[in-house]
């Protein structure tokens, strides 16, 4: 009997090793999944509401596939939930993707995918973290990619506001976020161990904070206002590539060469920003717009480019005991291979190679220490600190039960350095 119950779980836990964000079919690109009509959000839905996101990705292989999708049920930690499918999917446990477009118009050939999600026949019944896979075939061992994805239901009310630290040493190059949660509603027991929260600067999740106890406790509302929690480096604005059209040289193109397909595009080198004055302007912190001035639709009619990435180090010496990454959605926000850049010793430059589809992309570069992968990546040697930067920080609030067998998601808030709350 216990070998028949591990046989039955199998299906259910057999994932725990996937990692949100991640795509593991080579042939898929430009993976975006967002609120409805906006490109620029965080994938988050309410629950037992009419929201909607769009999931869109394109397949290079040039041949129609059957994808399917389901969720995964994950606790804060994005390890699965101790839960059957069956107890949080209403409808279907998986769902083919049937819309998609032939790419025209374009020198690149791919099939575009699309869909709008939760279905009606497919839908999450529970709050919480939610693992996205799209795999071929109805087989789930054909991963074809992973996306997080959020669904809230709005239990505690959430108040912040972002100061410089309190600590005169880094005054000048560091944000602190400061915030409390009023737990009211939900009435928990004990909230200090019941309620944890997770904290992002400009949504990159894998560096996310982690608090699962309050600096101070009033009652049912936390307050998190410790001299060291929630302080991140405040880096500087995005730079920027606008590549809505591969034939006009926009200001951050050097050239292009169209001797080849895909068309190789070189954007002008990057430098270390460390020493320059900081200068206001807006940006997308890291988001990416897939978007062209050459057609009518960018979905399908949007043309596929391969650009060449170039940062020229200090003395064009390479970073000691350090790996430099390119950080933005191009990359996914990850800290891997997909973003690592390359030293070139003959040239004295780090180099990266990205296949990306016309739009607008905001990035920026970071290092990583090799020894110690648990420190966040920094800005400080390529971009600058300066506190004055705009930033958003995204706030997500866990709650879990005495009975409960799964974190649920009782809120979420961002809040922007400039502007202060932008809403839930």
């Amino acid at each position: 009997m216990r070998y028949l119950l591990f046989i039955l779980l199998l299906p259910i836990y057999g994932f725990s090793e996937r990692i949100p964000d991640k795509i593991y079919m080579p042939s898929i690109h430009t993976v975006k999944l967002y609120q409805e009509n906006n490109q620029e959000s965080i994938p988050l839905i309410n629950l037992n509401s009419s929201d909607l996101l769009e999931l869109h990705f394109d397949d290079i292989d040039d041949n129609v596939k059957y994808f399917y999708y389901t969720y995964q049920l994950c606790n804060a930690d994005w390890q699965p939930a101790y839960l059957s499918s069956f107890d949080y999917i209403k409808g279907y446990q998986q769902q083919r993707i049937s819309q998609y477009r032939v790419s025209g118009i374009t020198l690149s050939h791919y099939i575009h995918y699309m869909a709008a999600l939760p279905e009606r026949n497919c839908m999450p019944t529970k709050s919480g973290n939610y693992l996205l896979k799209v795999f071929l075939n109805g087989d789930t061992s054909q991963l074809a990619f992973t996306k997080r994805m959020f669904v809230v239901d709005n239990k505690v009310s959430i108040a912040g506001r972002i100061l410089q630290p309190f600590d005169n040493q880094i005054v000048q190059t560091h944000q602190k976020l400061q915030f409390s949660i009023d737990a009211s509603q939900l009435n928990p027991p004990n909230p200090g161990q019941q309620i944890n929260t997770l904290v992002a600067q400009n949504y990159k999740w894998d560096e996310a904070i982690h608090l699962s106890q309050p600096a101070f406790l009033r009652g049912n509302v936390l307050e998190y206002n410790g001299d060291r929690d929630c302080v991140f480096e405040a880096g500087k604005e995005y730079r920027w590539a606008d590549l809505r059209s591969f034939r006009f040289e926009s200001e951050r193109i050097d050239r292009i060469d169209k001797t080849n397909q895909p068309t190789l595009v070189v954007l002008k080198p990057d430098g270390n920003r460390n020493s320059m004055r900081y200068l206001f302007y807006r940006d997308y912190n890291g988001w990416m717009d897939i978007n062209t001035t050459e057609s009518v639709n960018p979905l399908w009619q949007a043309d596929y480019a391969r650009v060449l990435f170039t940062y020229v180090p200090d003395g064009r010496q390479p970073f000691i005991g350090q790996d430099l990454h390119i950080v933005g959605e191009l990359t996914q926000n990850r800290f891997d291979e997909t973003s690592k850049m390359s030293y070139v010793p003959e040239q004295g430059v780090y180099q990266k190679e990205l296949l990306l589809k016309t739009g607008y992309y905001s990035y920026s570069y970071a290092t990583k220490d090799t020894k110690r992968p648990e420190i966040p990546a920094s800005p400080a040697k390529t971009e600058g600190n300066y506190w004055e930067a705009e930033n958003d920080y995204t706030i997500l609030v866990y709650y879990r039960s005495y009975s409960g067998r799964h974190d649920e998601l009782v809120a979420a808030a961002t809040f922007n350095s400039r502007l202060g709350r932008s809403g839930n």
